[in-house]
């Protein structure tokens, strides 16, 4: 018994120091293994160290605004990240849902148990303390004026759902604009952007104006309060630019801005299709400005509501908006382009030639051929120096009587597709999708007479005293020139410009409803002037919002 003991206990000895010295290898083992990766660690701090200027992967934004945007900016190192918060909203009543109606259910669901309210805190004297409020929140001193991105969603839930973003009163540098130009064109819901006095500089407007044509649904734009020297505003305007409504309130727009505005506006060239609505009121353009304006108006047909009130505009360029809107003669340049586009329909393939031909080449051309193709062109000119000293020769008679011939043409179409639209809506009076059609057919209706867009180059002109002219833009619909230095002589010209509008349209409306809604409240002529109250009175009527007075009886009976 007692060997068996001993045994057992150098057994239970040698297994202690068996564990012992495994712990111990395993713990040195583990010391190794860490200052292996220490140094591992290191090395690569250094290599970082050594290597300084190594780039890190491009991010890629996924269309979550502000994931996106808070990893740019912590890329850029920047030191303040402005946060996306929602945009404020007033608070809403409990128990009514967002359209002010109480939210009434099919079922009622069961109501859970009412807490009684806590009883009121007491001060020392014994007296209740009034609780805070519950309709803010505190936030500390200055959080209001930290820089911040503003955000409407169409689902608080989703953040990849941002449809407006707005920002107010903080400086956007370019570093700030790249980061944008880098997020906006992920999201696929954002069409409304407004930055209020944030400072833009010319540099700025390029990135943006490259920027906007890349973003989905891109329709608002709204720039009130930055004033740039450059004035580069034009550039918002391009061709591939969607921008449908554009605000520049107070941005220091002078004549030279105007210019490229008008400019871009329209020309014969190429003229604005995508913006309906254009505010630069509060700005400063004068006379020459407006005229500017006026002449991108003469070939745009797009334009629906222009804004320059709170200018500097006189007589002189009222009057000019004023011919626009009636009828304008075309000039030289206006009228070679009229002949090329007539020449382009009529004849579309005349003049391409077809490949290996030596139509151009006209030095692999024999000298009777090209001596032939001379006298051919002499000839030509001879011709047309004739024509040129009778402005009322045959070439004007012809095109005056093809333009007759075009519009009597028009009209018949237009009548025509009228008749079949009443006839097919009148069969569909009480049918099951018989209001279908008819909105559908309302739809064509007006689109037929007033919603079709037609370049003023191929309108129908007349011919008088040798020049040709064409009708005014009648598509323009809201015009505002309040707060101006406009007197008699410009608003007579607006008055006969309202006349002649009135009196075309009884004849033919396919080219716009005119002017329905005119703003020239506080300018150099009192709203009692006979010229005032007889221009009100045409717009009284022409106002969309108008509605008649009721008629007495006595009225009636004497009627």
């Amino acid at each position: 018994m007692e060997e068996s003991q001993v045994s057992q206990s150098a057994w239970k000895r040698s297994m202690i120091t068996r564990r012992s010295t495994f712990v111990a290898n395993k713990i040195k083992m583990g010391k190794k293994l860490e200052k292996g990766l220490k140094e591992k660690n290191a090395s690569a701090v250094s290599q970082d160290e050594e290597n300084p200027n190594k780039t890190p992967e491009p991010y890629s934004c996924t269309g979550n605004f502000q994931a996106d945007f808070t990893e740019l900016c912590r890329r850029n190192s920047m030191t303040y990240i402005p946060p996306i918060i929602p945009r404020a909203r007033p608070p809403t009543v409990m128990g009514h849902t967002e359209s002010g109606k109480p939210d009434k259910g099919k079922g009622k669901a069961p109501q859970a148990p009412v807490e009684p309210d806590p009883d009121p805190e007491q001060d020392l004297d014994g007296e209740g303390i009034e609780a805070p409020p519950k309709t803010f929140t505190i936030k500390e001193k200055f959080e209001y004026f930290k820089p911040s991105v503003q955000v409407e969603m169409e689902n608080f839930d989703k953040p990849d759902t941002v449809t407006e973003i707005y920002i107010r009163g903080w400086k956007i540098v370019e570093p700030i604009m790249e980061i944008f130009k880098q997020c906006w064109p992920k999201m696929a819901k954002l069409h409304t952007i407004n930055l209020w006095n944030c400072g833009l500089s010319g540099e700025v407007i390029t990135i943006l104006a490259s920027t906007i044509t890349e973003i989905p649904e891109m329709r608002n734009l709204v720039l009130d309060g930055n004033t740039v020297v450059e004035e580069n505003w034009h550039e918002l305007m391009g061709e591939e630019s969607p921008i449908q409504n554009l605000s520049l309130r107070h941005c220091g727009i002078t004549d030279k801005g105007a210019e490229q505005i008008g400019q871009a506006l329209g020309s014969t060239k190429r003229c604005n299709t995508k913006l309906i609505s254009l505010n630069l009121s509060g700005n400063r353009i004068t006379d020459v400005g407006a005229e500017h304006i006026a002449l991108g108006l003469r070939m745009n047909r797009n334009l629906m509501s222009l804004s320059l009130a709170s200018n500097f505009i006189g007589d002189k360029g009222a009057s000019k908006i004023a011919e626009i809107l009636s009828r304008f003669p075309l000039t030289h340049e206006e009228v070679v382009e009229r002949r090329k586009h007539f020449s382009e329909k009529d004849f579309p393939e005349r003049n391409k030639s077809p490949p290996g031909s030596r139509r151009d080449g006209s030095k692999d051309r024999p000298a009777s051929v090209r001596s032939q193709s001379h006298m051919d062109k002499d000839k030509k000119g001879s011709k047309a120096s004739a024509k040129k000293k009778d402005p009322k020769g045959k070439d004007a008679k012809e095109e005056e009587k093809h333009d007759k011939t075009k519009k009597k043409e028009k009209e018949d179409k237009t009548l025509t597709k009228k008749a079949s639209i009443a006839a097919d809506t009148k069969g569909t009076k009480g049918k099951g999708k018989g209001k279908d059609k008819t909105k559908q057919a309302a739809q064509e209706v007006e689109d037929l007479s007033g919603g079709e867009v037609v370049n003023p180059l191929t309108d129908v002109a007349d011919f008088i005293d040798g020049q040709l002219w064409v009708s005014g833009n009648r598509v323009l619909i809201n015009l505002n020139l309040s707060r101006n230095k406009i007197a008699e002589s410009g608003m007579n010209n607006l008055l006969k410009a309202m006349q002649y509008q009135t009196t075309i349209l009884m004849d033919n409306k396919s080219g716009g409803t005119g002017l329905m809604r005119i703003a020239l409240l506080k300018n150099k002529i009192s709203q009692e002037h006979e010229v005032m109250r007889k221009l009100n009175d045409i717009m009284l009527h022409k106002d969309p919002y108008y509605k008649q007075p009721p008629q007495t009886p006595d009225v009636q009976s004497t009627t």
